[in-house]
């Protein structure tokens, strides 16, 4: 069996490696919604809630998705497909920054 790398905790910034803001603008709160069914297996909650594990956020006048590491355990398909959504859109990723997701509350989707 291959071994994974270990997981980390990232952020998807609505900016690509030009400088340009993502569209549309509520692309955040769109691809946290898609992200809304992959919760931790003790969280059932509101079906209109965000994951826990799946975060929109604000860095600055940017918007953000916050990815916790924890969704690959439960989903790792879920995790590529973030992984590769801001590849593919050329978006940037802060790497190993989490902490924001666990304090924040938990928004309507």
């Amino acid at each position: 069996m291959i071994e994974l790398p270990p997981a980390q905790s990232f952020v998807i910034v609505g900016i690509d490696s030009t400088g340009r803001r993502f569209r549309p603008s509520d692309w955040a709160d769109r691809l946290c919604g898609v992200m809304s069914s992959f919760r931790p297996d003790a969280m059932t909650g509101d079906p209109l809630r965000y994951s826990p594990l799946v975060q929109p956020s604000m860095r600055g006048d940017q918007r953000c998705v916050v990815v916790d590491a924890r969704l690959r355990d439960i989903e790792p398909m879920a995790y590529d497909f973030l992984r590769k959504f801001a590849r593919d859109n050329d978006l940037r990723v802060e790497e190993g920054i989490g902490s924001e997701l666990r304090n924040s509350p938990q928004a309507k989707a």
